[in-house]
Order: C-alpha cells, then structure tokens, then sequence
C-alpha cells in the first residue's frame, strides 16, 4: 500500500508500537487517525503529530468502535489502512486464570478487533480496496509457561485473520497479521495478573524498541505481505 496521503486509523496509539508507527506514518506523508482510551494524551499528541486526528475510544465498548470509524469517514472521506494493535496482556498459570480477566483480555485482543474489521470492511470495499493489519505476537508461535491466556487470544487474532485475507482478496483488501517479540514498553506492567518487564524473558533474549518495530509494521503494510514478524 502506498503511504503518502493515505488515510490509517491506529488503535492503541497513546504510547509503545502504537504511538511509534503513528509517528512513522505521518512522517511518510499518511494522514493518521489516532485512537486510545486516553483523551489527555491524544489531544497532546495530536498537536504534536502533523496530520493527525485524536479520536479517543476505548475498543472494549462496540458502540465507541463505531464512532471511531464514522468519525474518520467524516473528516477524511475514506479509511485506506487499520491497524489494530491495541491489546492487553495476562500472565498465570492455567491452573489460575481469572476467567473474568480471561474475558477481558479476549473483548479486547479478539472481540474488539473483529467489530472493527467489520466496521471498515464495508468502507474498504465500497471504494475499491484497503488494508487491514493486525498486531499478534510472536507467542502465539510458542508455549511459554504463564502466557497461554494471552497467547490464546493471539492464536485467535491469527486464524481471523488469514482466513479473512482469503475471504476480502476479491474485494482488494489486504489483511495481514504482523508478530512482534519482546519489545520495550510497558506491556508487562499493564497486563493482568503476574505483574512482569515487559523486556524480562529468558537468558539471552533482548527486547527491540517500539521504533524498530513500527519500522517493521511499516515496510508490512508496504508489502502487503500474510505475516511478518521481527
């Protein structure tokens, strides 16, 4: 997908891989549409960010997704690209996991982002195409003791997705999954359960910056390529 002068909603963008591939993306030239449950911080960050239009949204609530998307129609006409890339963590052991935290984390990782696809999926196709990218993780490709809550709703996240990249390519929309690993942000201190850094992990492992990542998100969305991860 070209970038320049595109239009692109970013969910989770008031900080982390959100805020630096928004960051890269106005820098490209796209006209980027910022939404978080924050509304201080968007605002400030929309002053900051040229081309940018701060839509506070909490992605948990279906009637706050669809105004999202009717308020970026509105302004700008079309929607070109989404990415869905808020998301929460949880780390227990199966043995204990919250069932109502479990909950949570699916309305957001899972539930939030299908209602958004199907908000924009109508646009995308009524003006010839778009771009849907959605951010997994790199555990939905291991088994890590203490993640499998987390890691379930990524596994989800990826089977919705390839299999509608299949269903829309007749429509020219692209939808694409992108897994980051450990990257440096706050991820761990935010998520539910076993509070943990988010660049803890086993020996040997490092964690990138949300800069490097967005980089990659970026040059996916470019690509148009299935899957892509750091």
């Amino acid at each position: 997908m070209k970038i320049k002068d595109s239009v692109v909603i970013v969910t989770g963008a008031s900080g982390g891989i959100g805020l630096a591939t928004a960051r890269i993306l106005s820098d490209r030239g796209a006209k980027v549409v910022l939404a978080a449950r924050s509304e201080k911080i968007l605002k400030k960050l929309e002053k900051e960010i040229p081309n940018s239009f701060a839509v506070p949204t909490d992605m948990r609530e279906p009637r706050e997704i669809k105004a999202l998307i009717k308020k970026t129609q509105k302004k700008f006409g079309r929607i070109d690209a989404l990415i869905n890339n808020a998301g929460q963590g949880m780390r227990s052991s199966v043995e204990n996991i919250d069932m109502d935290g479990y909950k949570d984390i699916m309305e957001l990782n899972v539930f939030s982002v299908v209602r958004a696809m199907q908000a924009v999926i109508p646009i995308m196709r009524s003006q010839g195409g778009g771009l849907i990218l959605n951010i997994s993780s790199m555990v939905s490709k291991n088994y890590f003791p203490g993640l499998a809550a987390y890691a379930s709703t990524k596994y989800a996240l990826n089977a919705i997705t390839l299999t509608a990249r299949t269903e829309l390519e007749p429509d020219h929309i692209i939808v694409s999954v992108f897994h980051p690993k450990m990257t440096a942000t706050g991820f761990g201190q935010n998520s539910l359960g076993e509070k943990y850094a988010s660049s803890a992990g086993r020996p040997g492992m490092s964690a990138d910056t949300p800069e490097a990542v967005a980089e990659a998100i970026v040059k996916q969305i470019e690509s148009g390529e299935p899957e892509a991860n750091m």
